[in-house]
Formats: C-alpha cells, structure tokens, sequence
C-alpha cells in the first residue's frame, strides 16, 4: 500500500487505499455477503443464516468456524486467498477515498471510509471511551495476522465545521454521481459506495480532517487491535494504519442504544433474592415495549435496569446510597461514578451477584428482543439497559476516563463486506 503524502498532521491522518471488493457477478446480490460487524452476530442463529444466505458471506472470514483458533484463523486466511484468486473479491484498481452512505427512511448516515494513521490514546486524536477484554483483542489480533487484513471498518465520529467545505463538500459532490455498488441489506438499510480518486479532491478531505480528532463510536477492541498490531511491525508499514469509517456527528447524529447483558449461571429469582434491602424491584405485567418505557423513565431519575428470563419485566431502580458509596470507585468524575454500567460491573456483577467478567458468564448482546429469548429459552437473566447519551460518552472521552466495556452501541453501524482493506494492495 503507499503510505506516501504523510504530513505533520496533528490531527486525523486519512490515506486512500485500493479497496478490496466483491464483483457482484461471482455472488448471489450483495446484500446476501455482507453481514452486521462480528460483535453484533447473535450466534449461532445469526452465524447459520449468514452462512447459509450466499457460500461467500463474509462472515465466513470474520467469524471462520473451526474446532481451534488456530485453525479458524488458517480457514479465514485460505478462504480471503480462495476468493482474491477466484475473483469473488478484488482490489479496485486505483487507491482511493470512499464515501459511504447508509439510510432506512428515519436515518441518513454518510461518511469517509480510507486507511487512518493509528496513534495513542495519550495523542488525543482518536479517543476510546470504553474498556477492552484483553482475550477479543488477541482473537482479533490473531484473524489480522493470518489474513493480512482489516476485514470490516471501526467506526468513528467527529464534530465538522458548519461550512461546507472539505470533507463535507466531497461527500456532497460524490453522492451525485453513479455509485459503486448499491443494495438493501435484510435490515431495512440502503447502502451505497462511491470511490474519491481525484488527487486533489483526496488532498482537500484530508486537508480538513487534518483538523479534528474523533471518537471511536464502535470497534474499540479491533483499534486496540490495530494498536497491537503496530507494535509487532517495523514502521514505516501498512500496519501503521487501519481501515475506519469517519462521520461528522455534526451533519449526521448517530443513534446511541445499548449494549445488553446476558448472566448464563444466574437465574432469575437468585437475581431478583440477592437485591432485597438495596434496590426497589418491581414486575412489571406488560409487554417488552411498555416496560423498556418504564425503564427509561426510570433512568431519568437514576440507575435502572430490567431483568428478564421468567416469563416477566422486573424492574430494578434506586439503588442504596449507602452500597453505591461501599463499592463505586469513588476516584473518578461524578459522570463516570452515576454510569449505569458503572453501577452495573462495580456494584451488582462484583459484589451483589458476585459474577466474573467471562465469556462463559456473560453475553454482550445488542438486540434488545434476541437477550430475553436467550434468557427465557437457556434460564438465566438478561439484564436490560438503557442508552447513554452521546454527550456524556464524549465528556468523559476527553477527560480520558473510559467507560466499562460494552456500555453504548452506535449505529447504524456499517455493513461488513462492503469495502476490505488486504495489506497487500
């Protein structure tokens, strides 16, 4: 890939690269090989319809099925060889810029996809906000160093000018073109692709975002990725960048939800025991819609959560002062401390519940309906949150203070498939 035409930027650093794409006329439709991002496959339901919708879905690369890491890893990394060889995916043939837009009639999202310089946390240029598991870093880390690969962008945001200018004018003079590729994915979203080749034009975006840093609104776990991956190279390399998509916040507002938990071990009624004397908790005789609004009224007031798994909606709020003040570490911002996830990992997982922070203990799951079946259906508790405001997660951001894992779901996010980055393009 080149790297050429780094600047001493003190801002966002984004490179064109030859995007790696499917031909449609291999394939079944594109909307039959793209797929949500990893983290938003809801296995192994999920998992079996992708693979089961075009032989070269994705998902076949980004969660390759195997009885060993090790081998899943090969699979992926033979599988991406098969396709590049067969011509199923290709590289375009000049680097580029692509501007990506993705809409389903309440929401209209365009943005930047290209190759960022990666940098540190203590740089300030691109902020996490949330904390990372140390073994979905090294699984991903693993997949990219067996494919040579970013397989799916991180998404990030930042706040533009109110001029339109730079990035924003070239996003508005690609849309009018013919796009690249254009499809409806099962979920109601459109989405179309547009390649920004020009020199000049490349020259004016990057120009402007030059300006800005961002926050990584999804992907923390493949940036630390990223980060770690760069550490193993030699710079200068293709692995001093990774493939991310840039929206401005400011044009484009992302919706923010919630991230849910799912307890494997713990039932519901010893969930529901272990809160008596520390948390009001009421059931709730209603659908799901009725009590997620209970929940958000109740989240305006304080800490809230709904817990389900039994057949009902039990509404857990207004935590002891006296137990919050025991177990919330009390060394950080008062934003930080009142979290709902906060409250959630420091004082119910930890101490109330006493559940460790594992895969085989917890599920992070972000479709709302998708966690009360798996409650029902396996007999434990999905745990119900409600979304955190965008403004807060940004404070704290730049504060430098991260939130526990997991704690918000930007969106929409984008498709996974509809532009790869391979190293070595």
């Amino acid at each position: 890939m080149n790297t050429a035409g780094h600047t001493d930027v003190h801002g966002l650093d984004l490179i064109p690269f030859r995007g790696v794409r499917y031909d449609p006329e291999r394939v079944g439709g594109l909307a039959a090989v793209t797929s949500p991002p990893y983290d938003v496959v809801v296995r192994p339901d999920g998992l079996l319809e992708l693979e089961s919708s075009d032989p070269h879905n994705i998902v076949r690369l980004i969660l390759p099925q195997a009885t060993t890491q090790a081998a899943r890893d090969q699979q992926a990394a033979d599988t991406l060889h098969d396709w590049l060889s067969e011509g199923v995916l290709a590289p375009d043939p000049l680097p580029g810029l692509y501007v990506y837009e993705q809409h389903d009639g309440d929401i209209l999202q365009r943005g930047i996809i290209g190759a960022l310089r990666l940098s540190a946390p203590a740089d300030g240029v691109v902020l996490p906000h949330e904390d990372v598991m140390p073994h979905v870093v090294e699984d991903r880390a693993a997949l990219m160093r067996a494919t040579a690969a970013n397989l799916e962008p991180l998404l990030l945001t930042y706040r533009g000018d109110t001029e339109a200018g730079g990035a924003t004018a070239a996003i508005d003079r690609a849309v009018h073109h013919k796009p690249l590729l254009s499809t409806t994915t099962e979920d109601g979203f459109h989405h179309r692709l547009w390649a920004v080749t020009d020199p000049a034009e490349i020259a004016e975006i990057r120009s402007d975002l030059a300006r800005h840093q961002a926050l990584i609104a999804d992907g923390h776990h493949r940036w630390a990725t990223y980060l770690r991956l760069r550490g193993e190279h030699a710079s200068p390399s293709p692995w001093d960048f990774g493939l991310v998509l840039l929206v401005d916040t400011a044009r484009y507002p992302l919706r923010v939800r919630a991230i849910h938990r799912y307890l494997h071990r713990l039932p519901v009624a010893d969930a529901l025991a272990s809160l008596t004397g520390s948390f009001r908790v009421r059931t709730l005789e209603c659908a799901l819609p009725e009590a997620l609004d209970a929940l958000a009224a109740a989240a305006a007031e304080g800490n809230a959560f709904l817990l389900a798994g039994d057949g009902a909606f039990h509404l857990v709020d207004r935590p002891s002062p006296d137990l919050l003040a025991r177990t919330v570490p009390a060394d950080r911002p008062e934003a930080w401390r009142t979290l709902d996830a906060t409250v959630l990992h420091a004082t119910l997982l930890d101490h109330v519940w006493h559940i460790p922070d594992a895969p085989e203990h917890i599920a992070y799951i972000h479709h709302t309906e998708a966690t009360v079946e798996k409650a029902e259906r396996e007999g434990g508790t999905a745990v119900l949150m409600h979304p955190v405001r965008e403004e807060v997660v940004r404070d704290l951001a730049r504060q430098g203070v991260t939130m526990p894992r997991k704690s918000t779901s930007f969106g929409p996010k984008p498709a996974t498939g509809v532009v790869l980055r391979d190293l070595a393009f």
